[in-house]
């Protein structure tokens, strides 16, 4: 009886801490599908995430009307905004706000084939471990493998979009008028490294929407790759 509740208790333990090992380490056995296809199919799932989700980002509003990836204003600009809506200026406080969100969907649109071309180079070390992950663990694979690399790329591209929206003259005349009032500190933030960093957040949010309407419904796997992949993960 002894010896039966050993053997319980230690299958009981083993189960708990590597019934996703066990289940990875079984995927080829029978599946037909090795490491390489599961990372195919990852990889096109991140590309549907750019085709159908970022590209919504490069529209008007794309950024500033979705709630996911809005930029709001960083800690330090807060109390710029709430100054100038305290003497009257509202209207110039929404308008810093939205041509931030606007320099970060003209960026989106002339910056995404650096994401198509980022995903297409990464190599899933472990395609199987990511497949049965979290709902986003492909986009957390993606993130981490390219998001320095993709700052560097993207933050000159921000930029450019600042002065071409009018970014950079609306913050400029925004923060000169919050520094003529009387009793505050001046302000002079680093804007583009901060848009570049939310730009990049909301692209990788986006992606990670897509990739759980993949992992979660069977109708938004519209290829045979995807519907082969992902079926070892329902």
């Amino acid at each position: 009886m002894i010896r039966k509740f050993i053997a319980l208790f230690l299958i009981f333990n083993l189960t708990a801490c590597a019934e996703l090992q066990q289940v990875v380490n079984q995927l080829p056995q029978g599946t037909g599908i090795g490491n390489e296809e599961i990372a195919s199919g990852l990889r096109q799932a991140l590309d549907f995430g750019i085709e159908k989700q970022v590209t919504k980002l490069t529209q008007t509003d794309g950024f500033y009307k979705n709630d996911l990836v809005k930029i709001l204003l960083p800690e330090e600009l807060q109390k710029v905004d709430k100054a100038l809506r305290d003497i009257g200026l509202s209207s110039l406080a929404d308008e810093g706000l939205k041509v931030l969100n606007r320099a970060a969907e003209d960026a989106v649109k002339e910056a995404t084939p650096i994401f198509v071309d980022a995903v297409k180079g990464i190599t899933f070390a472990d395609a199987k471990n990511i497949l049965l992950g979290n709902d986003d663990a492909a986009t957390q694979y993606l993130t981490t493998k390219t998001q320095t690399a993709l700052y560097d790329k993207f933050h000159p591209v921000i930029n450019n979009s600042f002065a071409k929206v009018g970014a950079d003259e609306i913050w400029n005349n925004l923060i000169n008028k919050y520094n003529t009032i009387p009793f505050t500190n001046n302000v002079n933030p680093d804007l583009t490294d901060y848009v570049t960093g939310e730009a990049l957040k909301g692209v990788y949010t986006m992606i990670a929407v897509e990739e759980k309407e993949i992992r979660t419904k069977l109708s938004s796997r519209t290829t045979d790759l995807l519907k082969k992949v992902f079926a070892l993960q329902d």
